[in-house]
């Protein structure tokens, strides 16, 4: 796999990206460090994490998927040297009381958890450090509309790269990214470092799959003239592209059992929950098998052939899930196959955005 440059960075990583957030949760430390070691063996050295992580999120669980991966490092000397190491301060709390209990995301919170997050990794220093979802009050997360009313910023964007320099500054980040945010969210990142001579972002963490592509009605063109990198998360759906749930559905005695849907409540109460979105998922799962490859194959192939992608996150709770998903880099979709896709997303438009 080439490397890809993010942004206008001289950050080069993987076009697949390990995602962690099972750790700590569906995933033991144990099985982590065998999937940690399968990636850097098999050439995937770009490995994303959060301090919110592991998910569902909980109480419990905050900050174990970052604990985790410290704990491998320190296991495997060498290791930290040989990885790209992406992780997220988390935004407002989102009812999340034990992440921040302010309603705002101010410069000593960025600060504070990025020095937490250096404690739990066993390192000195973090190559990609991204804001988890904005500060301001934004549809994020499958909820559809802006609404001014709701607006509670506390920071500005402004005060939040000053922040984001500081720390760079201060040899305790590399670089910068966003996740979840919009297009107005990219272009005032931009426009203030490069007014300010602050940082300027090099990513982007969004959702993009078959069944969320919302990201392509506007915030592609963004990304595309500022010089901005997609990483694009859930390319499996929470893994209703894998076919796991189409004879099943997501909820009750037939469905998958430790599957993630399946088995978080949490889960099934946001967008991959919807009718609609494992209606969709049936439809492509079933093109894919039409035409000779698994659902997984053909779901990551989109994403992993897409001019919008710069690296594709894919998270696993297996050794074996994550050899199925690397294994699927290099297949190409046919036209015949990729007409068929915008058939099916014209029938059921974006059903997990």
């Amino acid at each position: 796999m080439q490397r890809i440059r993010l942004g206008q960075s001289d950050l080069h990583v993987t076009p697949i990206c390990l995602g962690t957030m099972t750790f700590g949760e569906q995933v033991d430390s144990p099985t982590a460090h065998a999937i940690l070691d399968r990636s850097l063996a098999r050439g995937v050295d770009f490995l994303d994490t959060a301090e919110m992580y592991a998910v569902p999120a909980r109480r419990e669980t905050y900050g174990a998927t970052e604990t985790i991966l410290g704990d491998w490092f320190a296991k495997r000397p060498g290791a930290r040297q040989k990885v790209t190491l992406a992780t997220k301060v988390a935004g407002p709390s989102r009812g999340m009381d034990w992440v921040r209990e302010g309603k705002g995301m101010t410069a000593a919170d960025i600060v504070a958890s990025c020095d937490a997050s250096l404690k739990r990794l066993q390192t000195d220093v973090i190559d990609l450090y991204q804001i988890h979802w904005p500060e301001r009050h934004v549809p994020a997360f499958g909820n559809l509309y802006y609404d001014p009313a709701k607006e509670t910023s506390e920071t500005s964007i402004h005060a939040q790269l000053e922040a984001l320099g500081g720390l760079v500054k201060a040899g305790k980040v590399r670089h910068i990214g966003l996740s979840n945010e919009t297009p107005y969210g990219v272009h005032e990142f931009v426009r203030l470092a490069e007014q300010h001579g602050l940082p300027r972002v090099a990513s982007v963490q969004n959702v993009y799959c078959l069944i969320s592509r919302g990201l392509e009605n506007g915030l592609d063109e963004t990304m595309h003239r500022l010089g901005v990198s997609l990483l694009a998360y859930s390319p499996l759906a929470f893994g209703l592209l894998t076919g796991k749930y189409d004879q099943s559905g997501i909820e009750g005695p037939d469905a998958p059992k430790g599957a993630r849907i399946a088995s978080y409540e949490s889960v099934r109460k946001q967008r991959w929950g919807r009718p609609d979105a494992l209606r969709a998922a049936r439809r492509y799962n079933q093109l894919a098998r039409d035409h000779g490859m698994t659902p997984a194959r053909m779901a990551l192939a989109f994403c992993y052939t897409k001019w919008q992608v710069a690296s594709t996150i894919i998270g696993v709770t297996s050794v074996a899930q994550l050899d199925e998903d690397i294994d699927a880099w290099g297949t190409r979709l046919s036209p015949e196959v990729l007409a068929e896709i915008d058939k099916i997303r014209w029938d059921i438009r974006d059903p997990a955005n």
